[in-house]
């Protein structure tokens, strides 16, 4: 009889609609060696939860209490056996204790070419406009390690798009979630593939 390999399990956190996370989820629906095992959020009423019913994971949602001065979201990720934290929109910095816990096993996604544009305040619409008012011929994504710093984790992986002088920040906007969907899940598959 074939031996059952046991699934490397991905936990996602995120804070709002969650498109990154549904393109994830989709991405590792039929994976025989890894699976979205959990979905967390700091927002109960986030839509990424629903996203996550409709492919029957188990959520979890905490607060900002539980989160930096208890156990509880580390006991939990440890009790279902997490083997790397994926944050998707997910806007809180990670405590130290979740960081130590899970040592290169939490990864981020940005939606700017870092350095340029990172640290605290700058997500969603925010980094797009101050793309637009710097006038740079490229957005971009960066995707990192996280760190106990906004932004400031070892990079894995950036990519960059053209930004024509014609391109509203909707248009910016739209051309950045196309190139996250692209490389994010495939990403996250290389990352955990290294895991022991």
């Amino acid at each position: 009889m074939k031996k059952k390999t046991v699934k490397k399990r991905i936990a996602i956190f995120a804070s709002g609609s969650g498109s990154n996370a549904q393109k994830i989820m989709e991405y590792f629906k039929n994976n025989n060696d890894f699976e979205v095992a959990l979905v967390l959020s700091n927002q109960i009423e986030a839509y990424v939860l629903q996203r996550a019913d409709r492919f029957e994971i188990p959520t979890y949602v905490f607060n900002r209490n539980e989160f930096y001065n208890t156990d509880t979201v580390e006991s939990f990720l440890e009790r279902s056996k997490i083997d790397l934290i994926v944050l998707a929109g997910f806007l809180w910095l990670i405590p130290e204790k979740l960081i130590k816990k899970f040592p290169n096993k939490i990864i981020n996604i940005h939606p700017s070419l870092l350095p340029k544009f990172g640290g605290k305040g700058m997500y969603g619409d925010n980094v797009h406009q101050a793309v637009m008012q710097a006038k740079e011929p490229h957005g971009g994504i960066t995707i990192h390690y996280v760190n106990q710093n906004y932004d400031e984790g070892e990079y894995i992986y950036q990519a960059k798009y053209a930004i024509s002088e014609t391109d509203n920040l909707d248009m910016i906007k739209f051309k950045g979630q196309q190139i996250e969907h692209l490389h994010y899940p495939r990403i996250i598959e290389e990352v955990i593939k290294q895991i022991k």
